[in-house]
């Protein structure tokens, strides 16, 4: 082990920028993403929405801590490239066991659990190598072991206690482990190198998020024919994506040059809140909706006898729909307000909006509430684009400039 750690690293510097291998380590959570619907899709209840809630906040976590290795040093150059491939394995098991870790079978759960650890611990190892000479990343290092070891006893018990039990405790080790980085965060901080890599891994992961939406539509259609209302459906569901995608960029592009015109440790945080904690809404609300959207096409295009008379979309399927569309947006105003420090009344309203028709999709056949959920995404987007770009020009620009040397 020793002898691996002392392989070759290479720090980045302000103008690193995504590689392409970073990219390929993102595949293992595009698959990841659609097993976590695919498991809630199987049984949807507001109980299998909160469990797969838990599985991708772990996610989350693995994926995150990596994007912040990646941004410390290279992660497509020796040890770190290699420690980023071993890991790959480990998630993909997390992936391919997600659908059973609820069940009383203890196997799934340890496989999820062990593979987990894995994961956290060869990171802890390759950024304490990517760290040296940096005394204040070893500080911060050393606070967030110390909690992340705290994180996995409940881990661990939940995982071999199972049943009502193992719920509450996975939920706790995951809010341990999000208290552990913000802690790190504030007493130490986290050096932020490049802000446009930062950027940039963080809008591919919103766009691996929208893509399962997509996705969603294939799963629920199958091999089945297709047919006029699944046809329209697809479509209303593109619109949608398309919608919240531009959504996305319009504030990731204000706040990508709030967070390059910044220095020093008002960066390091701006980057930690607004982008390590504000994202993932953008992230759960995107999981969500792609399973609201597979519970309306699948009765379509399998012509379940309800669909086809127009019955009421069901209320699980509802508030995954219209709750992950308001979570999105309720994530762009913590976004936006956390980096930009300025939020429309509209956008503030948007979430609420989302949630208010929540209980008129309720009363509509599932295409219809698609439907209204995209008439009221491309109203938004037209709003934005018509007065936001006149927000943007006013906006204040902080720091000395955009700068790329070293801080």
């Amino acid at each position: 082990m020793g002898l691996f750690l002392r392989g070759r690293v290479e720090t980045t510097t302000e103008t690193h920028r995504t590689t392409r291998y970073e990219i390929f380590f993102d595949l293992v959570f595009v698959f990841a993403l659609t097993r976590i619907t695919a498991y809630m899709a199987g049984d949807a209840s507001p109980l299998t929405l909160i469990q797969g809630l838990v599985v991708l906040l772990l996610l989350w976590i693995s994926w995150l801590i990596y994007a912040w290795l990646g941004n410390q040093a290279r992660a497509d150059i020796g040890l770190i490239r290699a420690g980023t491939t071993a890991v790959m394995g480990p998630i993909f098991l997390i992936a391919v066991v997600v659908p059973n870790v609820w069940e009383p079978s203890l196997g799934s759960r340890l496989i999820l659990v062990l593979s987990y650890l894995v994961v956290r611990a060869v990171h802890l190892a390759l950024y304490r190598r990517a760290a040296e000479g940096d005394r204040r990343l070893h500080r911060t290092l050393r606070i967030y072991t110390a909690t992340t070891a705290l994180s996995w006893i409940p881990l661990v018990l939940g995982a071999v206690v199972g049943g009502d039990a193992q719920l509450l405790l996975w939920a706790a080790a995951v809010a341990v482990d999000f208290a552990g980085g913000l802690i790190a965060s504030m007493l130490s901080g986290w050096p932020l190198r490049s802000s446009e890599h930062f950027t940039e891994r963080h809008a591919l992961v919103v766009i691996i998020a929208l893509g399962e939406t997509l996705i969603s539509v294939g799963a629920g259609i199958g091999s089945e024919m297709i047919n006029g209302p699944t046809v329209l459906a697809t479509l209303f569901t593109l619109v949608v994506t398309v919608c919240l995608f531009r959504l996305y960029m319009l504030n990731s592009e204000a706040a990508g040059e709030v967070l390059m015109t910044e220095r020093g440790p008002r960066r390091d945080r701006l980057a930690a809140n607004a982008y390590s904690g504000g994202h993932f809404a953008l992230i759960a609300g995107t999981i969500y909706l792609a399973l609201g959207v597979h519970e309306v096409i699948a009765p379509l295009a399998h012509h379940e006898p309800w669909a086809a008379a127009g019955s009421r979309l069901p209320w699980t399927s509802a508030v995954a729909m219209f709750g992950g569309v308001a979570l999105y947006l309720a994530g762009e105003v913590l976004f936006r307000g956390l980096s930009v420090r300025s939020v429309s009344p509209a956008q503030l309203l948007a979430p609420a909006v989302a949630l208010a028709l929540l209980p008129v999709g309720r009363y509509l056949p599932g295409l219809a509430a698609l439907g209204l959920l995209a008439a009221l995404l491309v109203i938004l987007v037209g709003y934005e684009r018509a007065y936001g770009a006149g927000r943007a020009s006013r906006r204040p620009v902080t720091g000395s400039g955009r700068g790329t040397g070293p801080r």
